[in-house]
C-alpha cells in the first residue's frame, strides 16, 4: 500500500485508476478507515477517475497522533497527499466527519478544490453540548476501548433495519470501528469538538457541490443536507432511500449512480 511520511507520521492511502484521470479524494468518517469507500473507488476508477482513499492519521493503517487532531490538520494532510502525488486540484468528498474535513479543505485550500461531495454531514459549529459529549466519549474510549461503543452505535451508523437485513455490511462497519485505535479516535473526537462554522465558506463556494444523504440518517438527517444546499450556490441534493448515515455502504449501487452522474456532468474525465 502506498505511504508517505508527514511530520514523522506515516500516512497510508490507496491510489486507484488512471494517473491522468480527474483526481477524487474520498475521506472516511469516524471511526472508520479507507475501506469504507472500496465500492466507490472501484466504480470511479473503472469510469476513468483517479481515486485516492486515505486512512486519516489515527485510523486504519496510518500512524496515530495522540492528544488532539483538529479538522484543519486532517485537511492539511489531504493537501500534503496531493503535493506528494503532484496533483494541483481534486474533487474532495467525505462522509460525516469526512465531509467536515472536506469543508475544512475547501476553507483552507479553495484553489485546490475542484468540486465537493458532502455525504451525511453538517456545516454549523459544534454546540456546547456536543463539545462536552465528544470530550467525554474520548475519555471513555481511552479507558474502555472501541467494542462497547461500536455495539451501541451500529444501528445509528446504519439504518436500524439494515443491521439485520445486511449482515455483511454490518460486520464490515462493526469491524472498522472495533479495530480503530482508541488513541486515534479520541484525538479526532477532541479535535472535532473544536470544529468551526463552515456556513460562510460554503455560501462563498464557487465549485460544484453534490450533497448526499441517507433518507433515514439519524445523526445528520435530511434537513441538515437541505441546509447545506441552501447555502452553496452551485449545489444539488440527492437523497438515497433505504439508507442511514452511511449510504455508500448501505446502498452502494444507488450512491455510485448519483456520484457518477454528478461527476460526469460537472467533472468529466478522459
Amino acid at each position: 500500500m502506498p505511504r508517505f511520511t508527514l511530520d514523522g507520521t506515516v500516512l497510508r492511502y490507496d491510489d486507484l485508476g488512471p494517473a491522468d484521470g480527474v483526481a477524487i479524494v474520498l475521506i472516511h468518517g469516524h471511526p472508520f478507515n479507507r475501506t469504507l469507500w472500496a465500492t466507490q473507488a472501484e466504480a470511479l476508477a473503472a469510469a476513468g477517475y483517479r481515486v485516492l482513499t486515505p486512512d486519516l492519521r489515527g485510523y486504519g493503517e496510518s500512524d496515530v497522533t495522540p492528544g488532539q487532531v483538529l479538522l484543519s490538520r486532517f485537511a492539511d494532510d489531504i493537501a500534503a497527499l496531493l503535493d506528494e502525488l503532484g496533483i494541483d486540484a481534486a474533487v474532495v468528498g467525505g462522509v460525516s466527519m469526512g465531509g467536515q474535513i472536506a469543508m475544512e479543505f475547501h476553507l483552507r485550500h479553495p484553489d485546490r478544490t475542484r468540486a465537493l461531495v458532502l455525504s451525511d454531514t453538517s456545516a454549523p459549529p459544534e454546540t456546547p453540548e456536543g463539545k462536552l459529549h465528544r470530550n467525554r466519549l474520548a475519555v471513555r474510549l481511552l479507558a474502555e476501548g472501541m467494542g462497547g461503543y461500536a455495539a451501541e452505535v451500529i444501528d445509528k451508523m446504519l439504518a436500524r433495519y439494515n443491521v439485520a437485513a445486511m449482515p455483511d455490511v454490518a460486520a464490515h462497519v462493526l469491524g472498522m470501528m472495533q479495530v480503530t485505535d482508541p488513541r486515534g479516535a479520541a484525538a479526532a473526537l477532541r479535535g472535532r469538538a473544536e470544529r468551526p462554522d463552515y456556513r460562510d465558506s460554503l455560501a462563498a463556494a464557487r465549485v460544484p457541490t453534490l450533497v448526499v444523504v441517507g433518507a433515514d440518517d439519524v445523526y445528520t438527517p435530511v434537513p441538515d443536507a437541505e441546509e447545506i444546499v441552501k447555502l452553496v450556490p452551485d449545489s444539488v441534493l440527492r437523497v438515497v432511500d433505504g439508507a442511514g448515515h452511511l449510504p455508500g455502504v448501505e446502498q452502494p449501487e444507488l450512491f455510485n449512480a448519483v456520484l457518477l452522474d454528478f461527476l460526469r456532468d460537472r467533472c468529466p474525465t478522459g
